[in-house]
C-alpha cells in the first residue's frame, strides 16, 4: 500500500478542561474523497486546523504529505489547499483580482495557471464581476479556486457548501469529484448527512470522538441494528406513542409525513400493523425503508 497522505495517531486537543478532539486515529490514502461528518462543535474544524499546523495538538501526532503537521506546517501549507468555513474574499475586488491576489501569496504570477483555475471552478467569463455581487454558490466556487490556485495535491474543505441551495451543493460536489479524478486527495467536513453519501469513506464525529470511519454502505450494513420501516399512519402523534411499546421496535422518529421505525431483524410488517390498529391508528401503508447515514449517526451517538 502507498504511503498515507494523512496519518493521524491519537490526535487530541484540549482547551482547558474541554476536550475538543479526543484521541482520534485515521488514515487517508492518495486520491480518496473522505468525508468528516458531525454536528457543529463535534471537533471537525479543530481536527483540520491541527492537520494544517494552525493549532498545536495537546497529545498525539499527525503527518500530512509526509511532513509533521505541526513542526513542518509551512511545508504542509505550501502543498495543501484549505477552504475554511469563513473564507476571506475581498468584496471590492473582482473575481480575477481576488484570484491574482491570493495566487501571489503562493508566489503564483502565471496568468495561464490563474486562467486554468478559473476554468476549473467554472468562473470563466466572470473575471470582471465584483465579488460582492456574486451569489453564495458562486462565492463558494471562488473560494475553492483560491484554495486551488497553487495546484495542491491535497485539499481540505471545511463545510464548503454551508448556506448554499441544493442545486449549488450538487454542482459543488461535481467539482469535488472532478478534482479527485485529477488526482487530488480531499478531506471534506460537513454536517449534511446526504452530502456524506457522496464520499468514498465517511468518518463520523461526535463530542470530539471519531465514532467510525468506513464506506457509507459498510457503515449502514454494520451499524444499523435492524430493519428500517416507513410507516404512513394517522394520527402521527398516536403512532409515535404506540410503536415504541411494540416488542422488537428499537427506534421511532418523525420523518416528514410518516414515521421512520427501526426494528430488530426479522420483525414482520403485520406486527407493526396490528399494534397500530389495536389503538385505532389508521394505517395507510408500511413499507421497507433504506438505512441512511443519519440512522448510522443516531445509532452510534446513542
Amino acid at each position: 500500500m502507498s504511503e498515507a497522505v494523512i496519518r493521524v495517531e491519537n490526535l487530541t486537543r484540549r482547551f482547558g478542561d474541554f476536550v475538543a478532539v479526543d484521541h482520534v486515529n485515521f488514515e487517508v490514502q492518495a486520491g480518496e474523497v473522505v468525508g468528516y461528518l458531525g454536528p457543529n462543535g463535534s471537533g471537525k474544524t479543530t481536527t483540520i486546523r491541527m492537520l494544517l499546523g494552525l493549532l498545536e495538538p495537546s497529545d498525539g501526532k499527525a503527518t500530512v504529505l509526509g511532513f509533521d503537521a505541526f513542526r513542518q506546517s509551512e511545508e504542509v501549507r505550501a502543498r495543501a489547499g484549505y477552504m475554511s468555513q469563513k473564507f476571506a474574499i475581498y468584496n471590492d475586488l473582482t473575481v480575477l483580482e481576488n484570484l491574482i491576489f491570493y495566487g501571489g501569496v503562493y508566489g503564483i504570477t502565471d496568468r495561464v495557471r490563474i486562467a486554468r483555475t478559473l476554468e476549473l471552478v467554472g468562473l470563466t467569463g466572470h473575471e470582471s464581476t465584483l465579488t460582492r455581487s456574486l451569489s453564495a454558490g458562486w462565492r463558494q466556487r471562488l473560494a475553492l479556486g483560491i484554495a486551488l490556485v497553487h495546484e495542491p495535491k491535497l485539499l481540505f474543505l471545511d463545510e464548503p457548501t454551508s448556506g448554499v441551495d441544493p442545486t449549488a451543493r450538487r454542482a459543488f460536489w461535481d467539482l469535488i469529484y472532478e478534482l479527485a479524478e485529477g488526482g487530488v486527495t480531499i478531506l471534506v467536513t460537513t454536517h449534511y448527512m446526504d452530502e456524506a453519501e457522496y464520499c468514498e469513506r465517511v468518518g463520523i464525529m461526535r463530542a470530539g470522538k471519531l465514532l467510525a470511519l468506513d464506506r457509507p454502505s459498510n457503515l449502514k450494513r454494520d451499524i444499523i441494528p435492524g430493519d428500517v420501516w416507513e410507516v404512513f399512519a394517522e394520527p402521527l402523534q398516536e403512532g409515535l406513542a404506540v410503536l415504541p411499546e411494540v416488542e422488537g421496535v428499537l427506534r421511532v422518529g418523525l420523518a416528514g409525513d410518516h414515521l421512520r421505525t427501526i426494528t430488530e431483524r426479522g420483525k414482520k410488517k403485520e406486527d407493526l400493523l396490528g399494534a397500530l390498529q389495536s389503538r385505532d391508528v389508521r394505517v395507510k401503508d408500511i413499507v421497507i425503508g433504506e438505512p441512511t447515514l443519519e440512522d448510522v449517526f443516531i445509532s452510534l451517538a446513542r
